[in-house]
């Protein structure tokens, strides 16, 4: 059997944050005078780097200053949020008997996020996922999504090739970048995208649910 490698998003792919990333950003644009934006205007953004997601949901006209104090209101948001008892990021139902079974057959597994690495940290910390990745990329490494650095950079790494490996996420960003990278893109409906907006963004396979997500990977490495 040939190398397989699975490249997956983590914020609402993996990881249901929908929550608490919308009342970070709420926080950080009160914190710093400004109106803050819904939910469906915050979920476009996930997935990017923090400052591009910030300057996208700024008042147009913002200065970098301006952006990088909403950058360090969010993070500090983020972190005090984490300090509320009963703080928990949940995984998705399915998402660790997904991550198994393919560790079971000895698919390579790969992270690339928009998150930072201490944001990465602590959620292998609170859910012990650290074990089923053999490499993980974010946005302190270069460019984040939707260039295709973070995915062209983990076949380097696990000696893959584009028909060896998919992209996993639930945002556009994720399916730009995957194409970018010349991988066949696996959209999933649960998180932070609709299922319209991943097929106009050009994914080859939606799933609306994990158990279907868990066939077509299982599948894809035993080919």
């Amino acid at each position: 059997m040939s190398l397989r490698l699975v490249v997956w998003d983590l914020d609402g792919t993996i990881i249901d944050s929908r929550k608490i990333i919308q009342n970070a950003m709420v926080d950080a644009f009160t914190a710093c005078g400004l109106t803050p934006p819904t939910y469906d205007q915050t979920r476009h953004i996930v997935g990017l780097s923090l400052g591009e997601g910030c300057r996208m949901l700024a008042p147009v006209g913002s200065s970098d200053d301006q952006i990088d104090q909403l950058e360090d209101a969010y993070r500090s948001a983020f972190i005090k949020n984490r300090t509320v008892p009963g703080y928990h990021e949940p995984l998705y139902d399915g998402a660790i008997a997904t991550l198994e079974a393919l560790a079971n057959q000895n698919c390579l597994m790969a992270i690339a996020t928009g998150k930072s690495y201490k944001g990465i940290e602590s959620i292998f910390g609170m859910h012990d996922l650290k074990r089923y990745f053999d490499t993980v990329w974010c946005a302190d490494d270069g460019p984040g999504k939707p260039n295709p650095f973070m995915v062209v950079e983990a076949m380097k790494v696990m000696g893959c090739e584009a028909d060896q490996t998919v992209m996993v996420g639930d945002a556009i960003h994720d399916i730009h970048m995957g194409r970018a990278a010349g991988v066949t893109t696996h959209g999933v409906s649960w998180g932070f995208g609709t299922s319209a907006e991943l097929e106009a963004a050009g994914a080859h396979h939606i799933h609306d649910e994990m158990p279907k997500l868990h066939q077509a990977l299982t599948d894809f490495a035993t080919i």
